[in-house]
């Protein structure tokens, strides 16, 4: 591991991708640092931690309720691109410029950038009426409380001008530095409050009795989520043999591979989305027994809609992007074909049943992992806070992106190894192949 960090840092392109990411996602958090114009400066707090918003800004790498200019984060930018991924499998207009290539995808990019600011725009106004309009006696400064207009311009425009700052970020991140910029800054808002909730439970007696705790549910659930993000069902496909003069092409075997967990945290963020609109909607009409019942995470009301809509969003994602019409299709097409399933009809239906299965673990997978980590922390004394890292949302997400980022650092190694550059230790057999049979070849 160590010989393989050094590698990285010997490569100067990848030396230089690393750095100019710590380097913007530490400009990212110093947006959390800027208060919203107006704001009493004592109300520079997390609020969402009291009220529904609390797991939404832990999915959103933002800090919903809080009066800084970042607040809503990487989220509306997150809802734009679902909402044209979506789009690109049901419309044929869209689905026709993502065939494109390169030029259709830099189409849908920019069309997603235009979207983020009417989404923005929305939630801007959402968090306004739902955290900074009930609490303005608190949370703003006195020249501007009997400024209603004033008021509701500064905080939606900052709400705005932040989430698309963030967006800006991200895109940086993911073109100059490595990995996913998106990803990369919801991770980094998970991470950067753990010292402080940390922190806030310094001084409990049963200190140490939580950090032993924590490190044991924090093992289990990164093993859990490692091996179902890992897994995958592998379906034989046998590629056609063909005979041009006295050579023979294809009559290979390959393997499509079909994700446990492909819908990854998709259902989970869906999910809790929806479950902020009734909370918020029940506060206004003042229904305190169903605001109470959404808002308890052990109750059967809050357990049974939270898994029922997990399971519908799960099948609704991966019938979405998986289609085993057009798979089949596209395999009778090129000739090839699954051992023992006849082509066409019969093997849609086949990576159908497969996929419903398939779909069902990954499912089950998700909702235990939304749904356990509350059952466990319910009479443990910890704060909201430190609970929001003990579910196996935020570690599903931290350990999600850092494979990621594992594999595209792999990836910067290969290619430095193609270009006859020294194959780093633990890179990919093929790259470091490559470049030892190049050099016997020299």
């Amino acid at each position: 591991m160590e010989n393989g960090i050094n590698q990285l840092f010997r490569v100067p392109e990848t030396r230089q991708r690393i750095f100019r990411t710590l380097g913007l996602l530490i400009c990212y958090r110093l947006g959390f640092q800027i208060p919203i114009p107006g704001m009493a400066p004592e109300f520079l707090r997390q609020t969402g931690e009291q009220n529904i918003f609390g797991l939404l800004s832990a999915l959103s790498g933002g800090a919903i309720g809080q009066t800084t200019v970042f607040a809503l984060g990487i989220m509306p930018f997150i809802s734009a691109s679902i909402i044209f991924s979506m789009m690109t499998k049901v419309s044929p207009a869209l689905e026709a410029v993502a065939k494109e290539g390169a030029s259709g995808q830099k189409k849908i990019n920019q069309w997603t950038r235009l979207a983020t600011v009417p989404i923005a725009l929305v939630q801007a106004i959402f968090i306004y009426t739902g955290v900074f309009l009930p609490g303005r006696a608190e949370m703003v400064d006195v020249s501007m409380r009997d400024s209603s207009v004033g008021l509701f311009f500064v905080v939606v425009t900052a709400l705005v001008g932040g989430a698309l700052l963030v967006m800006w970020i991200g895109e940086l991140i993911t073109e100059y530095g490595v990995g996913n910029g998106a990803s990369l800054i919801i991770m980094a808002g998970i991470i950067a409050t753990l010292p402080s909730s940390l922190w806030s439970i310094k001084e409990s007696p049963d200190f140490w009795q939580i950090m032993l705790f924590l490190s044991a549910v924090w093992m289990v659930t990164i093993f859990a989520v490692v091996f179902m993000h890992k897994g995958a069902r592998r379906i034989p496909i046998q590629y056609a043999r063909l005979t041009r003069g006295r050579r023979v092409y294809g009559g290979q075997r390959h393997y499509l591979p079909i994700k446990v967990n492909m819908a990854g945290v998709m259902p989970i963020i869906f999910a809790s989305v929806l479950f902020v609109i009734p909370g918020v909607l029940f506060t206004w009409l003042g229904w305190t027994t169903l605001q109470n019942a959404f808002q308890d995470q052990t109750g059967f009301i809050y357990v049974t809609v939270y898994l029922a809509l997990i399971f519908s969003f799960c099948f609704f994602w991966n019938r979405l992007m998986f289609q085993p019409e057009e798979i089949a299709n596209n395999l009778r097409e090129h000739g090839s074909f699954i051992p023992g399933i006849r082509p066409g009809q019969k093997t849609a239906e086949y990576l159908s049943n497969v996929l419903t299965r398939i779909t069902m673990v990954g499912a089950a997978f998700l909702a235990i992992v939304a749904v356990a980590p509350a059952f466990i922390t319910k009479d443990s004394g910890m704060t909201q806070s430190m609970q929001y890292f003990v579910t196996g949302t935020s570690v599903l997400i931290v350990v999600g992106v850092a494979l990621e980022l594992v594999d595209k650092l792999n990836a910067q190694l290969v290619m430095k190894a193609y270009d006859g550059g020294e194959p780093a230790e633990g890179a990919s057999g093929a790259g470091a192949g490559w470049a030892k049979a190049r050099g016997k070849a020299d």
